[in-house]
């Protein structure tokens, strides 16, 4: 961290103190020493006190000049920050034990972090001081920023200024929790295969749409089947099927040792209403459950179905997050 010697009160020569105030100074003073972190400190730089009247003669004090210091952690630094929310951070866990993306971080006063962030398509922040990563959220113009509230509101009012209007923002989505196994649903669901996959990029594109609101099969279709492709081969997806209709399928977007988290559950539109999907996700939680302490996804706070489905089959709304779409 970067500091400056800085004595009590102000200086003798008002109109210099003037710049100083108004930020407008940057570089060296006569007397040697950098005003040039003053000008930023709505990104992350804090100026000091008033300079004394006495001042070289007086005597100095030395102040902080940076907010906070963001650097790239280790991996494992990101990984017992992820412990410590298992749950909440199971993204940020997975993506880490994969060695996929990039992250920043606000280390804390023990080698640890207190908050740490995404950089890719999906920005995701977490933690306390997320407004830190402001600068590099910026300059990673993602799609989406998501994750916890707080933490996604903190990142957003400090970044909003260097980054487009989002097209959409969903405060407040629940994020539900099921640790004890649902009775069975006594269903045929099993793991996809790649036989699967004509049927399910159908079903897999239009779950895609209704959560991001754009067609995946427009706007990247070899892309996104290739998605679909890899998710089926990691054995990351689930599905039950009769005579060629879905009546339930899922994947898993988030991997840890910990907890599982699922996404786009799906029953074809035609055999909703039927129970289908609460005996699919039931026999999939049943089934995660056995390798897994915990099951998670969240949902759009206006999709008042999905969330009724996943209280009867007993998962618990345990926080929320914040995404916004741009």
């Amino acid at each position: 961290m970067r500091t400056s010697e800085i004595p009590e009160g102000g200086f003798r020569t008002p109109g210099r103190a003037e710049h100083l105030k108004r930020g407008r100074l940057c570089g060296r003073g006569r007397s040697g020493f950098s005003t040039r972190h003053l000008h930023r400190a709505h990104d992350g730089f804090e100026p000091g006190p008033a300079f004394s009247p006495e001042w070289p003669w007086g005597k100095p004090i030395t102040v902080p000049c940076l907010a906070a210091a963001v650097v790239e952690p280790k991996r494992e630094q990101v990984l017992r920050f992820c412990a410590q929310d298992p749950v909440e951070r199971v993204f940020l866990e997975d993506v880490a034990r994969r060695g996929l993306g990039r992250f920043v971080g606000l280390p804390d006063d023990a080698s640890g972090l207190r908050a740490l962030c995404h950089l890719g398509v999906n920005v995701v922040p977490s933690g306390d001081g997320c407004e830190a990563f402001a600068r590099d959220t910026a300059r990673a113009a993602p799609r989406m920023l998501i994750g916890e509230a707080s933490a996604v509101t903190d990142l957003w009012e400090a970044s909003r200024d260097r980054l487009p209007a989002p097209r959409e923002d969903r405060p407040a989505q629940p994020v539900f929790l099921i640790r004890e196994p649902p009775p069975p649903g006594d269903t045929d669901l099993r793991p996809a295969t790649l036989d699967d996959l004509e049927l399910l990029m159908p079903a897999c594109a239009a779950a895609h749409e209704q959560e991001l609101g754009l067609d995946p099969l427009r706007r990247d279709a070899d892309g996104f089947r290739w998605r679909t492709r890899s998710q089926i081969e990691e054995d990351r997806s689930w599905l039950w099927e009769e005579d060629g209709v879905i009546l339930f399928k899922a994947e898993a977007s988030a991997w840890t040792p910990d907890a599982v988290q699922l996404q786009q559950v799906w029953v074809d539109p035609e055999v909703r209403r039927r129970g289908y999907g609460a005996r699919g996700l039931s026999d999939l939680c049943r089934l995660l459950l056995d390798r897994v302490p915990a099951v998670c996804l969240f949902v759009r706070s206006e999709n008042a179905p999905a969330i009724r489905l996943y209280e009867a089959i007993g998962m618990e709304h345990v926080l929320d997050y914040r995404s916004l779409l741009f």
